[in-house]
């Protein structure tokens, strides 16, 4: 399982930082990623990060948001600077897990989204 933390309500040109651990008897997590889904958007990949700390972003978020993880503890981080109105949503985290039982298949889980709201 995916849970994720740390969302809240902030001003622009604030800053949060999201966290998100993954449980359970895992053998191990390929890529872990960060989503968001805006009411009446689609969902969208705001940044991703690879066991070996490749990242990617989306345009809208270079230079402003940070994906990190630490593979020990099982968790990427988000830290997100200079917010803006428009990056209000619900943010939900995606990793790739292949768990002790299945070996070596994994799947795609989701944690269960953590609101995040940028007032004016």
């Amino acid at each position: 399982q995916l849970q994720a933390s740390g969302g809240g309500l902030v001003q622009a040109g604030g800053s949060l930082r999201l966290s998100c651990t993954a449980s359970g008897s895992i053998f191990s997590i390929n890529g872990m990623n960060w989503y968001r889904q805006a009411p009446g958007k689609q969902r969208e990949l705001v940044a991703g990060i690879t066991p070996g700390d490749s990242t990617n972003y989306a345009d809208s978020v270079r230079g402003r948001f940070t994906v990190s993880r630490d593979n020990a503890k099982n968790t990427v981080y988000l830290q997100m600077n200079s917010l803006k109105p428009e990056d209000t949503a619900v943010y939900y985290c995606n990793a790739y897990i292949i768990p002790l039982s299945n070996i070596p298949r994994g799947s795609h889980y989701w944690g269960q989204g953590t609101q995040v709201t940028v007032s004016s």
